[in-house]
């Protein structure tokens, strides 16, 4: 029997990956042989998860919790789980998807179900990151038409700014003195030095 690996990934470092790590932990899983990702599973360039599959030997067996912790995008999981399963020969158990465990069911008949319920479920996986990302794009829209502002809030401009401006421009006094009376940074204050003059231009 080969060796067992878990595989762990959460999409940023803001998640946590306790349930992941208990349930490796549960499968029987070495802390030594758990990888874990802190990145989006939109591709599969992640350190861990390279490192990982370097060392899988033909006989060995990964453990995920659910699909989408492979990846969210339905073309490369399903090259990956044909990677992983055909050219290395290693086994794949999904924890919450009992039916997706390649020890099970190597007849023909085991592994036409196991191969349906892999590519429903990566699919599931890819379309429920499209509809996050949609969802996402409508709620930034919709917050815009309110006029809801994304960003640092805009540093406001001093009511004496005009004359701040008109000094400056006739060197009494200097760009940083200028910007120090603003309370701005330099940037900030080129920016609404721009705003003022198309003002005074209208």
């Amino acid at each position: 029997m080969g060796k067992a690996y878990g595989y762990v990934r959460v999409s940023s470092t803001e998640q946590n990956e306790g349930r992941q790590m208990a349930a490796m932990e549960q499968a029987g899983v070495a802390a030594g042989d758990i990888f874990m990702d802190k990145q989006s599973g939109k591709d599969f360039f992640r350190e861990d998860y390279g490192k990982m599959v370097s060392k899988m030997q033909k006989g060995d067996l990964l453990y995920i919790l659910s699909i989408d912790r492979l990846g969210r995008n339905y073309a490369e999981i399903q090259n990956q789980w044909r990677m992983l399963t055909k050219e290395i020969g290693i086994d794949i158990c999904v924890l919450d998807m009992p039916l997706l465990d390649t020890r099970n069911g190597k007849d023909l008949m085991g592994t036409f179900i196991a191969d349906l319920v892999l590519q429903i479920l990566s699919f599931v996986a890819e379309s429920e990151r499209e509809n996050i990302r949609s969802r996402q794009e409508q709620g930034i829209a919709a917050a815009k038409k309110r006029g809801v502002r994304f960003g640092r809030p805009q540093m406001p401009m001093p009511d004496n700014f005009g004359k701040i401006v008109q000094k400056w421009e006739n060197k009494q006094m200097t760009f940083r003195d200028a910007v120090q009376e603003c309370k701005m940074s330099p940037a900030t204050f080129y920016r609404r030095l721009k705003e003022y003059r198309m003002g005074r231009e209208l």
